[in-house]
């Protein structure tokens, strides 16, 4: 007892242990594939309650791993949470029950999202809760990198041949992992046929199919590269054929050791054709005729047809009545049966192999009883290792049955068609009926003779031989390849057949007929012969049908467009009928039309005379549809020469049964009438007519607006024009050409105003003249001239239209005179010796380059000792005082005036000259002329205007000398008084005194005549003093005494 209670005990723990619930999952963690199909196993034990156990799948993601996500559930369709819902109801993840206690989960394409740790749970179906309910696992998604390529082609391959074929497979999978290769073949719906693989151990196995061929090196996977590999199958069989692919795996070992395939793929196939040779062989019985005479020798030859003879193994054996007569092996020694042999020693009969395809059966002399059917059978036989023979398949060719009999003479010949007329292309058939019928053994040899219509001479056209062959006649070329001749196997009626008749079978047949006999020593002797009568066989062309569009039609359009010519063929003879067109073009001064394009029937081009006189080649497009029945004739690039009337003249071919062409029919079409013109003209001009004045030296610009034109790349010609006052000509001034070159009119014409024109077009279209610096020489009427030229399709150019613009009138004029001097009048007393001035004032001026010449005149009464009349007025006499150019060049001085004369020019407008000293003589009426000037644009000056101003009238009294004048007078005493009075300030007073009572004495017996004092100073011209006290600017000119 005490030894069974540890026992006891232990069964007791055990029981307890077995009844503990143990839930247990895959072992990870597991790498998988993105995108693959992934499976977790989960099975439940030591559980109470039903046998089919409910599972749960949950997962904790990386990101949230203490939260739970429902994934599925076998029992609650309502478990999975919202990110698996849809998933599950997809099937994209289910679980799949393998029994009650263990369930598969399935996640269909593995995503990157589903890596975490995967926990199993089961609902607990237990008295009470005892062991473990779920078990966890993680799973780990991972880069699908695995890549399989190789080139999809087709390869067309011979039996026998070799085949290689490349597969690149690479991956780049951080974790550990094996790859597998494995090449394929498969043919349409069947199922791939493994050919070699390379395991991830590296293990190279050979599928079933070509375990055998692998042993004997015809199937070879070779490493050619670090991710290359190569198929190579030598001695390919038919059976290779259809579509090779490989198949690569990528295996990673799970942490239960075992190796699972993450990712399986396959690279795109290459098409492999294998044509077989021909192992098939064929046995052809042949002899010279079937009908013999007793005596006769014949000759039986079983040809055999096959390929690559010479190294095979055939056997031969000859039946005659389906009884065996000889046979042949493999080594060509024969062995006959029966009485065979018995003939075949004394020489009648011989069984031989001629050649390697070639065996005999030759019976010297023939007997009655040697008529029937006699035969060869050859079997191809197959050496094995052993060295033995083993049949494979056996042919026989038909039975050639024989007769042997005597000959009987006397016979009729009749020659008959049931279609005496006949059609190109269709057939007909001949028949020579010979009367009475003899056997078919019997030697008869018929030939059709033919005599060709319009001829007189028969030839032989082809023989029926005596033999049963046929013997073509020397003439008779032409016949073979479209006549079969065929002769009754009841009788010795021979027929003549000759399909898709023509012209060279049209004639006279007629067939004689010989019967023959064979004499002992194999030669022949004729023993009769007939003629039939004579038959006519009439072979006509088809009726044709041809019908080409006779419409009309008229086409108007502008150069430089395509020409569209259409032939039209409505319906032909046959839909193998070929046509050559011909396009004509019929000007109307022409009888007939002209020669453009010919396409022959063979769609050969050839240019017409026309096409090559008028340059047409380079300009032609010719197009036929693809229905066959529209021809086109496109003349590009249109010119005015091209209008006329176009036509089509159709001829349609026929290829005869000799392989000739032959035309059939034609016709003409309707006509096109086609007139090609030149572009409407379109060019306007400005018409409208303008005044400009402007004034000299200023600049004018005329304008020249083209409004419209043709054609936006045409070329303009600007010629501008001018009629000038007094002139009945136009001068042309200048015009640009359509280069865009400016010419000038003629130099004589246009003196300067050639180098003042200036030529500018700013937008398309308007083309400006300026003239610059007018002058008034440059007055008319202005106009321009545009002509318009285009390029034709010939590339050369051509003025298609030209307009006249509206005419600008050009006055220049010179500035109007707006010249005022002062005209107001003034008195003006002065005393004797003293100056005064004369002012010349303008007070308006035409323009601000003016220059002025100014002259002052002094008009006083005539002298006393003048005479003047009784009754007359006093006269007056005018003179000059001084006369100041417009370049400031002055006059002289008159003698009178010289050394007195002051000018002085205040201003551009204000002039002024101050006469000195002044004296009696100088009292008159003074005034100034000013004479306006202004150079024109050739810098040449002009006067414009002249004005006098008022009247200045001076008087000039006497007055008496004062001590100012006298020291003022001179220069001797004037230094005296100033720069000497200290010394003798005493004797000065003195002498100031009676200088002063000496002058007042003086001054009345100084004077000279008119007040003119005796010492006069002369001051320098144009310079002057204005006060006394001040030194003098010059020199100082002694005075003289009157």
């Amino acid at each position: 007892m005490r030894t069974l209670r540890p026992q006891l005990a232990s069964l007791l723990l055990l029981g307890m242990a077995l009844a503990q619930r143990q839930v247990t999952v895959q072992e990870g963690p597991l790498y998988r594939t993105e995108g693959s199909h992934v499976t977790l196993w989960c099975k439940v034990s030591g559980y109470q309650g039903p046998a089919e156990q409910n599972f749960q799948w949950s997962i904790y993601l990386p990101s949230a791993p203490e939260r739970e996500v429902q994934i599925v559930s076998t029992v609650d369709p309502s478990f999975p949470y919202a990110i698996y819902t849809q998933r599950v109801r997809s099937r994209g993840i289910f679980v799949e029950r393998l029994q009650g206690d263990a369930v598969l989960l399935h996640i269909t394409e593995l995503q990157d999202r589903d890596a975490g740790q995967y926990e199993c749970h089961t609902p607990n179906t237990d008295e009470r809760y005892f062991g473990s309910y779920s078990a966890k696992m993680n799973l780990v998604v991972i880069p699908d990198s695995l890549r399989v390529t190789a080139i999809p082609q087709t390869l067309n391959k011979v039996e026998h041949d070799s085949l290689e074929l490349k597969c690149e497979v690479s991956k780049s999978t951080v974790q550990h992992s094996h790859v597998s290769i494995a090449w394929y073949r498969q043919r349409g719906s069947e199922a791939p046929v493994e050919i070699i693989s390379l395991s991830r151990d590296f293990v190279l196995r050979a599928g079933s199919a070509y375990a055998q061929r692998q042993a004997t090196g015809d199937v070879r996977l070779d490493k050619v590269g670090e991710t290359t590999s190569k198929l190579t199958i030598y001695n390919l069989h038919p059976s290779d054929q259809g579509e090779f692919y490989c198949e690569a795996a990528e295996w990673i070992q799970d942490p239960d050791d075992s190796w699972y395939a993450m990712t399986r793929k396959r690279s795109q196939g290459t098409i492999v054709n294998v044509q077989a040779t021909d192992k098939e062989f064929s046995v052809r019985l042949e002899t010279e005729k079937r009908i013999y005479i007793v005596g006769e020798p014949v000759e039986f030859r079983c040809i055999l047809e096959a390929q690559n003879v010479p190294d095979r193994y055939f056997s031969i054996s000859w039946a005659f009545n389906s009884s065996l007569i000889a046979s042949l092996g493999p080594n060509a020694v024969p062995v006959l049966n029966n009485e065979f042999a018995q003939r075949e020693a004394l020489g009648q009969l011989k069984v031989a192999k001629e050649s390697d395809n070639v065996f005999v059966l030759k019976i010297y002399r023939l007997r009655l009883e040697d008529s029937g059917k006699y035969n060869c059978r050859v079997t191809e036989r197959e050496k094995t290792v052993t060295g033995d023979f083993i049949d494979k398949e056996s042919k026989r060719p038909k039975n050639i049955p024989i007769t042997v009999m005597p000959l009987k003479a006397g016979f009729a010949v009749t020659a008959i068609s049931r279609t005496p007329g006949v059609t190109y292309n269709e057939s007909f058939d001949l028949q020579c009926i010979i009367k009475p019928h003899y056997p078919s053994w019997v030697p008869v040899s018929v030939t059709w003779r033919f005599q060709p219509a319009g001829s007189t001479e028969f030839h032989d056209l082809v023989t029926f031989t005596r033999d049963g062959g046929v013997q073509w006649g020397d003439r008779a070329a032409a016949f073979r390849t479209r006549t079969a001749i065929e002769k009754a196997e009841s009788s010795n009626n021979v027929r003549l057949s000759i399909s898709r008749a023509s012209d060279t079978e049209a004639g006279k047949y007629q067939c004689v007929a010989e019967l023959w006999r064979k004499n002992y020593n194999s030669s022949w002797t004729r023993l009769a012969d007939r003629t039939s009568n004579l038959l006519e066989i009439r072979v006509l062309r088809p009726v044709t049908k041809l019908q080409v569009s006779k419409s009309k039609r008229s086409i108007t359009l502008v150069e430089n467009r395509p020409i569209p010519l259409n032939c039209s063929v409505k319906s032909q003879t046959s839909p193998d009928s070929h046509f050559a067109v011909l396009w004509y073009v019929h000007k109307p001064l022409d009888a007939d039309g002209k020669l453009i394009l010919k396409t022959t029937h063979s769609s050969a081009f050839e240019y017409g005379t026309y096409a090559e006189e008028e340059g047409l080649r380079g300009r032609l497009q010719f197009e036929r549809s693809a229905s066959g029945g529209l021809f086109s004739l496109t003349v590009q690039r249109a010119e005015v020469r091209d209008s006329g009337s176009y036509y089509c003249h159709v001829e349609e071919w026929l290829l005869s049964p000799n392989h000739a062409w032959y035309k059939l029919a034609e016709e003409v079409s309707g006509r096109t009438e086609v007139t090609v013109k030149q572009p409407d003209n379109r060019l306007q001009v400005n018409q409208t007519h303008r005044n400009i004045t402007v004034l000299e030296n200023e600049w004018v610009t005329l304008e020249c607006l083209v409004k419209n034109r043709t054609s936006p790349s045409s070329q303009l010609v600007v010629e501008w024009s001018v009629w000038r006052p007094g002139r009945a000509e136009k001068e042309v001034v200048a015009w640009l050409s359509r280069q865009s070159t400016l010419h000038y009119g003629e130099p004589a014409a246009l003196g300067d105003l050639r180098s003042r024109l200036h030529l500018e077009s700013p937008a398309p279209g308007l083309f400006l003249l300026s003239i610059q610096n007018s002058t008034v020489r440059d007055s008319g009427a202005y106009g321009c001239r545009v002509e318009e030229w285009l390029l034709d399709p010939s590339d050369r150019w051509y003025k298609r239209a030209e307009d006249l613009s509206g005419l600008t009138t050009l006055t220049v004029k010179q500035p109007d005179p707006t010249l005022q001097v002062d005209t107001a009048t003034a008195n003006l007393t002065v005393q004797e010796k003293e100056s005064f001035p004369l002012d010349c004032s303008i007070l308006s001026r035409s323009s601000p380059e003016s220059h002025f010449a100014v002259t002052w005149y002094n008009l006083r009464a005539k002298e006393a000792g003048d005479h003047v009349e009784e009754g007359e007025e006093e006269e007056e006499e005018r003179e000059a005082v001084l006369s100041v150019g417009p370049d400031a060049i002055f006059s002289p001085e008159a003698g009178r005036w010289e050394g007195r004369l002051r000018f002085q020019r205040l201003s551009a407008v204000l002039f002024r000259l101050t006469v000195l000293q002044a004296g009696g003589a100088d009292t008159g009426n003074y005034s100034c002329r000013v004479e306006e000037w202004l150079a024109d644009p050739n810098g040449v000056w002009y006067r414009l205007a002249e004005e006098e101003s008022g009247m200045v009238a001076v008087h000039v009294q006497d007055a008496g000398s004062t001590l100012q004048s006298v020291i003022c007078s001179n220069d001797a005493l004037f230094y005296f008084v100033f720069f000497y009075p200290f010394p003798i300030f005493g004797i000065l007073i003195i002498t100031i005194l009676l200088v002063r009572f000496k002058s007042r004495n003086s001054s009345k017996n100084s004077e000279g005549k008119n007040g003119v004092p005796l010492l006069w100073i002369k001051e320098p011209h144009l310079n002057y003093s204005p006060t006394c006290l001040e030194p003098p600017v010059l020199s100082i000119h002694p005075g003289t005494m009157d």
